[in-house]
């Protein structure tokens, strides 16, 4: 049987501050032997070229497998598609391909001459033949959605389109995904459905984060933090739900775990740990 694997994601700096933060966040996360690292894209493109740069740089520099995340906000189909081949030129094999946000939070505008939606950006992708592409789903319904049903509609749609596996919204209990799984298969998805974590650093900012996506928060995590909170245990409190999470996750059947780090490596490489999931050689390291 082969063993559960795991992945991660970071986001590009902005300053040289956050270019150290990055390059540590690698330097800790790396020897944990991930079968691949993404790099996020800004609302709206607006880290288009730093996505670029992270990307190639951290697949020249660690060895790492590393995915760009591509979306078709505020660019032509050309504009998109020369992203993608200059990817392809550097070696770079693997797409996270998303419709993508607005700036500020406006409502979706496609541009005049671009993909119209993701659908349409993962079959232009697919007919390169150059990319293996992971597309995103939501386990909770999209605050977009028409209906309950609409998600998965659509990641079926982006399946059908060329889309190689899917990576979640995080999601605060297992059941979660497990309700999401089981109507995924019933739609007829037959491809990975990879569950999203995402440790809880700082449950003040998870929460607000998890309230502009349209994430259900249970009652029980906000009295839960408030007590740990009091005891000064919060991180303990964080690395315990994140690991019995995943661990619920892995016994369901679950092959692979993305986290997003927020490029604050830690409390991921801890959680790892107590999975048992890193290297031998790691794991003697922490012994």
């Amino acid at each position: 049987m082969t063993a559960p694997s795991i992945s991660f994601e970071f986001f590009p700096p902005k300053s040289l501050e956050a270019s150290f933060r990055l390059w540590d966040t690698i330097h800790t996360l790396a020897p944990l032997a991930p079968e691949f690292v993404s790099v996020t894209y800004g609302a709206g493109g607006t880290t288009r070229a730093l996505t670029h740069e992270a990307v190639t740089t951290i697949g020249k520099t660690t060895g790492l497998r590393v995915a760009a995340h591509l979306t078709c906000v505020n660019a032509s189909k050309e504009e998109t598609l020369e992203i993608a081949r200059s990817y392809a030129a550097a070696g770079v094999t693997d797409l996270v391909a998303l419709r993508g946000d607005m700036p500020g939070g406006k409502p979706f505008q496609p541009h005049p001459e671009g993909f119209a939606n993701s659908v349409e950006l993962i079959e232009a992708l697919a007919a390169t033949g150059d990319f293996t592409l992971r597309v995103g789903a939501y386990p909770d319904r999209h605050p977009e959605a028409a209906t309950d049903t609409a998600d998965v509609d659509w990641l079926k749609r982006k399946i059908d389109a060329g889309a190689d596996a899917a990576i979640t919204q995080f999601f605060f209990e297992a059941d979660t995904f497990f309700r999401f799984r089981d109507r995924c298969v019933a739609a007829g998805i037959d491809a990975p459905i990879i569950p999203g974590i995402l440790p809880i650093e700082n449950w003040a900012g998870v929460r607000k984060f998890a309230t502009a996506c349209g994430t259900p928060i249970p009652a029980w995590l906000d009295d839960a933090f408030e007590t740990a909170k009091r005891d000064g245990r919060e991180e303990l409190l964080s690395t315990a739900l994140a690991t019995e999470m995943c661990s619920a996750l892995l016994d369901d059947g679950v092959e692979h775990l993305h986290f997003y780090t927020l490029n604050k490596p830690q409390l991921t490489r801890d959680v790892v740990h107590a999975l048992g999931l890193a290297p031998e050689r790691q794991l003697e390291k922490v012994a």
